[in-house]
């Protein structure tokens, strides 16, 4: 069946615009938030994605507060899904003006998390560098995404307590990413098995300054090879400014000893003309990815087939032993206050690092900081 879509001049294929060029089941296109004051305390993190050629769309709502971590998340059938206001169980997006309004909206009171919070953009939303991933000659991860920074207004309610979400100190990060990555029900491992990946390390910074952007991507394989560089500062649109190359960024990150858990980082970047810009990071509140959000290890993960109308809620504490064991050896999205050429900004210091990675001087799985 048509979809309302295809009313409109944005085909780029001879395809119906509900489906997708690629036959491969790890397609999907889905959007990421992330809001939060200014000392860390509540955070959440959200998102929402379609995945074609599963025939699953989900999306999930986690909030830290505290020693707890707070889940809604849904799932359903994709069939005749309006992709121009998407919705799933308790959660409804709203584009109110693309690339610079949203508003998100999840009524799932009862599983612990709700709000109706509308998103500002503030400073242009910009193309990340392409990401192509392969592990040996298998295509893990292909896709392409967009960035940008912003304000959040509205309500927050978590367990009963209701925040104001005032835009003058809840900030947030938001992407779009579209293409191919793991998701649904994992795939016969098969020489994998056999030959696993030895390490990952993944470093994203979105931050907001009063005056300006700035977004730092990095992904590195086990022996420092850089898979993805990308550092980037954003004018406002009013500027006429193009987005500035910021070089090569040296990220030397500080652990808590004994483990992997980051208390701050120093990135090393460069003007265009070749002067040094030193970046300063410091960790607050974070949220686990890895405990209710769908990345990671966790009885649920994107785009898997859970049946129709199917809604969760999940309360995990953080210093339960078994779970605080394994949070610094997931993906962490921490709340970050920097520093750069005397300003202040505010915005997401997002640290996976699993296995070897040598220019940390992680040997395995097993090693810490010292």
């Amino acid at each position: 069946m048509p979809h309302p879509l295809d009313e409109f001049p944005i085909h780029q294929a001879p395809l119906p615009i509900g489906q997708v060029v690629s036959s491969d089941p790890n397609a999907y296109d889905r959007c990421y938030f992330n809001a939060h004051g200014r000392n860390g305390d509540p955070v959440m993190v959200f998102g929402l994605g379609l995945y074609p050629n599963l025939g699953v769309i989900d999306a999930y709502a986690t909030v830290r507060t505290g020693d707890r971590q707070l889940t809604v998340r849904a799932s359903d059938a994709l069939d005749d899904q309006d992709r121009m206001a998407p919705a799933v169980g308790p959660f409804r997006m709203e584009i109110i003006e693309p690339l610079e309004r949203i508003r998100f909206v999840c009524d799932g009171d009862d599983h612990g998390v709700g709000f109706d919070l509308p998103w500002q953009g503030s400073f242009p939303a910009i193309d990340e560098a392409p990401h192509r991933w392969r592990s040996g000659q298998r295509v893990i991860l292909d896709a392409q995404r967009f960035a940008q920074v912003g304000t959040w207004e509205g309500e927050l309610r978590v367990d009963g307590v209701t925040h104001a979400v005032d835009p003058a100190t809840w900030l947030g990060t938001r992407d779009r990413s579209w293409g191919i990555r793991p998701v649904g029900e994992p795939v016969a491992p098969a020489r994998a098995a056999a030959e696993p990946i030895e390490g990952f390390w993944w470093n994203y910074v979105p931050l907001r300054f009063e005056d300006f952007a700035v977004i730092v991507i990095v992904q590195e394989d086990p022996d420092g090879h850089r898979v993805l560089n990308d550092a980037v500062r954003v004018w406002p649109a009013a500027s006429g400014r193009r987005p500035e190359q910021l070089g090569w960024p040296r990220i030397d990150v500080q652990y808590r000893s004994g483990t992997r858990f980051p208390t701050g980082a120093t990135i090393h970047l460069t003007e265009p003309d070749g002067t040094p810009l030193t970046l300063e990071i410091e960790t607050k509140g974070y949220v686990a990815l890895s405990a209710g959000t769908g990345y990671g290890a966790d009885t649920w993960s994107h785009g898997v087939w859970k049946g129709r109308d199917w809604v969760e809620g999940i309360d995990i504490n953080l210093t339960d032993p078994d779970v605080a064991a394994m949070i610094p050896f997931g993906l962490l999205d921490h709340v970050a206050k920097a520093t750069l050429n005397g300003q202040e900004g505010w915005g997401l210091f997002e640290l996976g690092t699993f296995g070897r990675h040598d220019p940390s001087g992680f040997a395995d799985y097993g090693s810490v900081a010292l």
